[in-house]
């Protein structure tokens, strides 16, 4: 029995379409390996424009001979650059000044191993007719190394990589005039005389009576279960040893996640602290 299959169905074979197109398989392709610096060129060309010529020479009995000629375009330095985009170049294994205009391709055979070129086309999204496509362009029946014929160019670009790469990418400087009052050392900076200016305002922190930080700490810990020890100086306003001997006496010192460092009164449990939430909210609600 033969279903019918709904336009719903086309789409969504549409949108999870994973099929690997073979119109070009029995296309024959060479892989070439050029140089970093030939790479960089092209990746840095305009679209649709010539980048070189290639020239076979077929040669009875032999290896075809095969020349490439880059376009002047492609061969004039780079201009415009800084002397950091220089340098981050001669260190990617390229260059920024002229390179070698002729090259001549080294052919091997590749009768030992089966290689194919594939293409992967992105899909998107907001577009269901545009799917993920993959294709094979073609079958590699040529293996070959593009090699410069220029030595005095090539020997150039290399002598730059071999200096370049030991200098260090920061260096130090001579500065030829004085070194303005913006960077001149400070003895004390202004975030350090505030804070000292605020020491003095609120005065020497002295011991209150016992009894009085109690009430002080209960109190606080009838809003809050949990306490940061610098928290309980700010509000109670006594010195860090004094009161860390109060609590010492009363509170529990919390050495586990996730109220580690924290002080929180002794004897809490979880029914005691429900009880004071519920009060602390009831109290709120009054208000």
């Amino acid at each position: 029995m033969a279903t019918k299959e709904t336009p719903k169905d086309k789409d969504k074979v549409k949108k999870t379409d994973r099929d690997l197109d073979l119109a070009n398989s029995v296309r024959g392709v060479w892989l070439v390996k050029v140089p970093k610096y030939i790479s960089d060129r092209w990746e840095k060309a305009a679209a649709n424009t010539e980048v070189g010529k290639l020239r076979i020479r077929k040669v009875n009995g032999a290896k075809p001979e095969v020349n490439f000629t880059l376009s002047d375009a492609v061969c004039a330095p780079l201009a415009g650059l800084s002397d950091m985009d220089k340098l981050d170049l001669v260190r990617n294994s390229s260059t920024y000044q002229q390179i070698p205009k002729e090259h001549k391709f080294k052919v091997s055979s590749i009768a030992a191993q089966t290689l194919g070129v594939f293409s992967h086309n992105i899909g998107d999204p907001e577009n269901p007719a545009v799917v993920d496509k993959l294709s094979v362009e073609g079958k590699v029946v040529q293996r070959a190394e593009c090699c410069p014929n220029n030595g005095s160019l090539y020997a150039s670009i290399k002598k730059e990589a071999l200096t370049k790469a030991g200098e260090p990418r920061r260096m130090v400087k001579q500065l030829d005039k004085h070194v303005t009052t913006s960077f001149k050392p400070v003895a004390n900076h202004a975030t350090n005389l505030a804070h000292e200016r605020a020491k003095k305002l609120e005065g020497k922190k002295m011991r209150d009576d016992k009894d009085k930080v109690q009430e002080i700490l209960f109190a606080l810990f009838e809003k809050h279960q949990f306490y940061n020890i610098k928290d309980l100086a700010q509000e109670t306003r006594q010195p860090m040893a004094y009161l860390k001997q109060i609590l010492k006496e009363h509170c529990n010192y919390s050495v586990k996640p996730p109220h580690r460092n924290m002080w929180e009164p002794e004897g809490e449990d979880d029914e005691e602290a429900a009880k004071k939430k519920k009060r602390n909210e009831s109290s709120s609600d009054s208000d």
